[in-house]
C-alpha cells in the first residue's frame, strides 16, 4: 500500500512484479490514476481515492510554494495530508482484508502498520527515503544542512511525530471500520523495514538499530515503448537534454517553460521537455514536448537529464548512467540532489527558485562538457545493475512464513 505521486508508486509496481515472478500473489493498493503502472505485470490493483495531482493543483497544494523552508513546507503538508488520509482509510482497510502480509510504503507508514496490528498481520515497512532518525544527517524533508549529531536526530524525530499526527485521526477511526484496538497484553511484532534505494547512494547510517536495512532499488516494470514522434526526434540529431519536473508543480509554468527553452538554445543542445504535473511546454525544431514516457527507455539516450530530484526519478537517472542537473522543488528533493552532487554525477544543484535561463544553460554546459560526470554516472550505473533490491524483500517474506 502506498500513496503520493507517481514516484511514490512506480517502484512498488516494480517490486510487486518481482514478487509475482517469485511465485507470490501481489496486490498494489494505490491511487486509481496509477493503475496503468501495474498493467501487464501480473500485479493486481486495488484503487484508492484521492487524485494527488488535483491535490497539488488545489489552493492548498499551491500554498506549499509559499513556504521558504523545509519546516514550513512540512507544516503545510501535514495539514493537507490529514484530509487525504481520512479519505484513504476505508479503501486501505478494504484492500487489506484478504492479505497475508502488508507491505507498507513509507508515505502510509503509521496507518499501514496500525491496520496490520489490528488485523494481526505481519507487516514490512518499505520506505523510499531514510526516514528513521539518525545523527548522520538531517531529516531529508527538512533540507541538507547538518544540525549536528543531536540536532539531526531530533529533526528525524520531529518528522516522525509529524507523520504520526497526519494519521492520528485515521488510526482512531479504524474501530468504526471494524478493526478493534490490539490486545495490550499481546507482545508487539518485531518490525522489519527495508529501504528502496542503494547503499551506493545513501550508506546505511551506523547508528540505526537492527531491523532497519537498505534493500536496493526497485525498478518500475519495463513496459511500453517510446512514441513514434519521439523516436524520430531522437534519430534526427545528437542526443538531446531531457528536462522534466515529474510530479512537482510550479507557481508559473509559462515562465519556467520560457526559461528552459532559452537555456537549451543558449547551451546549444537539443531538448526533450516533459509536461509533467507542472504543465511545461516547449516546441520547435530543436525541442520536443512529450507526456509520460518510460524513463528506463528514454534516459539512457539523453546527453543529460534535468529533473526535480524526486526519489524515483533520481533512481532512474542513476540507473541510466547519464550526467544530471537536479532542480529540487520541495520535500526530500534537496536531499537527493545533494547526493547526486556528492556522487559526482551532477555538477551542482539548481533549486527551482534560482532557475533562470542563464543558470540552467551554464549547468547544462557543465553536465555535458565535463566527461568526469558522465564517467562517474556510467560506473555507478554498472554497480547498481549488479544489485537485486527484490531479493531482501523475498528473504523477509520467507522469514515471516516460517
Amino acid at each position: 500500500m502506498t500513496a503520493g505521486s507517481r514516484g511514490d508508486v512506480a517502484p512498488y509496481a516494480g517490486l510487486g512484479a518481482g514478487l509475482v515472478r517469485a511465485g507470490h500473489e501481489v496486490t498494489l493498493a494505490a491511487h486509481a490514476v496509477f493503475e496503468p503502472l501495474a498493467a501487464g505485470s501480473g500485479v493486481r490493483f486495488h484503487p484508492l481515492p484521492v487524485d494527488p495531482r488535483a491535490e497539488l493543483h488545489s489552493r492548498r497544494g499551491r500554498r506549499l510554494h509559499d513556504a521558504r523552508t523545509g519546516a514550513g513546507k512540512l507544516v503545510r503538508l501535514v495539514s493537507m495530508a490529514r484530509e487525504a488520509a481520512d479519505a484513504l482509510t476505508e479503501a486501505l482497510v478494504e484492500a487489506s482484508g484478504t492479505a497475508d502480509v502488508l507491505l507498507v510504503g513509507g508515505a502510509l507508514g503509521p496507518l499501514g502498520h496500525a491496520i496490520a496490528e489490528r488485523r494481526s498481520l505481519p507487516a514490512v515497512g518499505l520506505p523510499l527515503q531514510p526516514l528513521h532518525p539518525t545523527g548522520e544527517f538531517v531529516a531529508p524533508v527538512l533540507g541538507t544542512r547538518s544540525w549536528g549529531t543531536v540536532g539531526n536526530r531530533l529533526s528525524g524525530r520531529a518528522v516522525t511525530a509529524s507523520m504520526q499526527l497526519v494519521f492520528a485521526r485515521s488510526v482512531r477511526s479504524l474501530r468504526r471500520h471494524g478493526l478493534a484496538a490490539p490486545d495490550p497484553s499481546r507482545p508487539p511484532r518485531v518490525r522489519t523495514v527495508l529501504h528502496g534505494y542503494s547503499e551506493l547512494v545513501v550508506p546505511r547510517p551506523r547508528d540505526w538499530p537492527p531491523g532497519l536495512e537498505v534493500a536496493g532499488y526497485w525498478w518500475p516494470p519495463d513496459t511500453g515503448r517510446l512514441p513514434a514522434e519521439l523516436e524520430e526526434f531522437l534519430a534526427a540529431g545528437d542526443p538531446p537534454v531531457f528536462v522534466g519536473l515529474g510530479s512537482a508543480t510550479v507557481p508559473d509554468p509559462g515562465r519556467v517553460s520560457r526559461e528552459i527553452v532559452t537555456a537549451l538554445r543558449t547551451a546549444g543542445v537539443r531538448g526533450v521537455v516533459q509536461r509533467g504535473w507542472a504543465g511545461l511546454s516547449a516546441g520547435s525544431d530543436d525541442i520536443l514536448t512529450v507526456g509520460e514516457v518510460p524513463h528506463s527507455l528514454l534516459f539512457p539516450r539523453m546527453a543529460a537529464v534535468v529533473h526535480h530530484a524526486g526519489a524515483g526519478t533520481t533512481g532512474a537517472v542513476l540507473r541510466a548512467g547519464v550526467p544530471t542537473v537536479p532542480v529540487p522543488v520541495q520535500f526530500d528533493a534537496a536531499f537527493w540532489a545533494s547526493r547526486l552532487t556528492a556522487l559526482g554525477t551532477a555538477p551542482g544543484v539548481l533549486p527551482l527558485r534560482r532557475l533562470t535561463s542563464d543558470a540552467l544553460a551554464a549547468a547544462v554546459r557543465r553536465a555535458t562538457a565535463d566527461d568526469s560526470h558522465r564517467e562517474r554516472a556510467r560506473v555507478l550505473a554498472g554497480r547498481l545493475a549488479a544489485e537485486d533490491g527484490v531479493a531482501p524483500v523475498l528473504a523477509a517474506l520467507d522469514r515471516l512464513a516460517r
